[in-house]
């Protein structure tokens, strides 16, 4: 069948019409007269791969990476870097107001990448060891493309994952490896891998020139005046030229006498607020990435957070119960924790003593300022009705998805709260994804 592709959408597929139906292409471009093949049919929707290319649609360049179109990674090669960054501010009104339900959205803008291309300073690489194959996932499987080179690779990762492909031609990485993640920092590269664990419990990790399994290497990372220390296994964002822009946006001129960081991982909008409020609260699931969080602000020398390794759920929920119980909203305390992996021991060790007691204080009457940062999948619904309960005065929700992003939006704005504004950051050039920051006050 031939269509013609009229524009972008969430999710990165193009969208056209032929033959009575709604066709669904990806690598596309709006413009382009496209044969394609149906792979798929979903009511009166057909999924369809690219065939040929009839006619190119004016946005449309030649992809530079030879894996593109068999590498599930990049999306967008095919997109000029402009179109890309237009593509993305369609796509996010396009989930606001057909998700969120907005009928009027804040003007707002993309904040393009400086660097295109190489700017990726966080990676996992799948790894096949009976095919001897190292790379990503092919698009719609989990079959691995084996890559030499990533055109949006950071040089020092790069030159990881090359020495990762001569160990496994040398046959020297582990059999056992199903992935390795990786990390730049200041001065080093962060490597970890999971293996395929026997049981059905936590796999351990492998270090990279080591085949033994033990925690990732440590790294620092200096990002807008603050030192972060992390490894391969905990999360941090991955486009470093944004971040001190991202930082600056989220938090803006915020201060007063309380935050609270939900999904805080390592801490990268922790240290910030600890320097414009009075005390902080910071949450995160993660055992480790929490103990980085302490570990990182107990190095900065800032006593007046805590953070809580607990679900983000359950954390609201002892929040809301202490402030019906007081005349304020005070800090949930956690009775029980689990015993420390040998990881945590020593960022523990390494940290003990730099933290002062923090002084009992009268509760705050309110919450002055709450940023949350979810996973790709939102907050979940009992996360939303916990904020809204909580009533914190102004919000900032930094988003990696715009549909769960203008779902969650949609919740807040519907309890009272407005959307002031929105700016949307192009961490991930070359895919779909991007990042969007939104603020709301009540």
């Amino acid at each position: 069948m031939e269509v013609t592709i009229e524009r972008i959408l969430p999710g990165g597929l193009g969208i056209g019409h032929a033959e009575g139906r709604t066709v669904m292409v990806p690598l596309s471009t709006a413009g382009d007269r496209l044969r394609v093949e149906v792979e798929r049919v979903k009511g009166t929707v057909s999924f369809a791969r690219l065939v040929e290319i009839i006619t190119p649609g004016p946005n449309r360049v030649e992809p530079p990476c030879p894996y593109f179109g068999r590498c599930g990674g990049c999306d967008f090669q095919q997109l000029n870097y402009q179109a890309q960054l237009d593509a993305k501010v369609h796509i996010l009104s396009d989930c606001l107001r057909r998700i969120g339900g907005f009928e009027s959205i804040p003007d707002f803008q993309i904040v393009p990448s400086p660097n295109p291309w190489h700017y990726r300073s966080r990676a996992q690489w799948q790894y096949d060891s009976i095919r001897k194959r190292l790379g990503y996932f092919e698009s719609g499987s989990r079959r691995v493309c084996d890559v030499s080179e990533c055109a949006v690779l950071a040089p020092e990762l790069q030159q990881t994952l090359e020495r990762l492909r001569q160990r496994m031609h040398e046959g020297s990485l582990p059999d056992e490896a199903r992935d390795f993640r990786a990390v730049v920092g200041d001065d080093d590269v962060s490597v970890a891998a999971s293996v395929k664990s026997r049981d059905r419990g936590t796999s351990p990790t492998v270090r990279e020139g080591s085949d033994l399994p033990v925690g990732a290497n440590e790294v620092t990372r200096s990002i807008h005046g603050e030192t972060y220390r992390l490894n391969a296994e905990t999360f941090f964002q991955t486009n470093d030229d944004l971040l001190p822009q991202l930082i600056d946006t989220a938090i803006k001129d915020a201060s007063g006498e309380l935050a609270i960081d939900l999904y805080c991982g390592v801490g990268l909008f922790t240290p910030p607020l600890a320097r414009r409020f009075a005390r902080v609260a910071g949450v995160e699931a993660d055992e480790l990435a929490a103990s980085y969080a302490r570990a990182n602000l107990a190095n900065a020398g800032l006593v007046n957070a805590e953070i809580a390794n607990q679900n983000v759920s359950d954390w609201l929920e002892e929040a809301l119960e202490n402030s019906s119980r007081d005349a304020g909203f005070d800090f949930p305390r956690v009775t029980a924790q689990p015993e420390p992996s040998r990881a945590q021991r020593n960022i523990q060790v390494r940290t003990a003593g730099a933290a002062v007691q923090r002084e009992a204080a009268e509760p705050p009457s309110h919450i002055d300022f709450l940023l949350l940062d979810p996973p790709r999948t939102g907050a979940k619904s009992r996360v939303i009705a916990g904020i809204i309960r909580l009533k914190p005065q102004r919000i900032c929700y930094v988003s990696c998805d715009p549909a769960t992003l203008a779902r969650d939006l949609k919740k807040l704005t519907a309890a009272g709260y407005t959307l002031d504004d929105i700016t949307a950051f192009d961490l991930f050039p070359q895919t779909h994804h991007f990042e969007t920051v939104a603020h709301l006050s009540i």
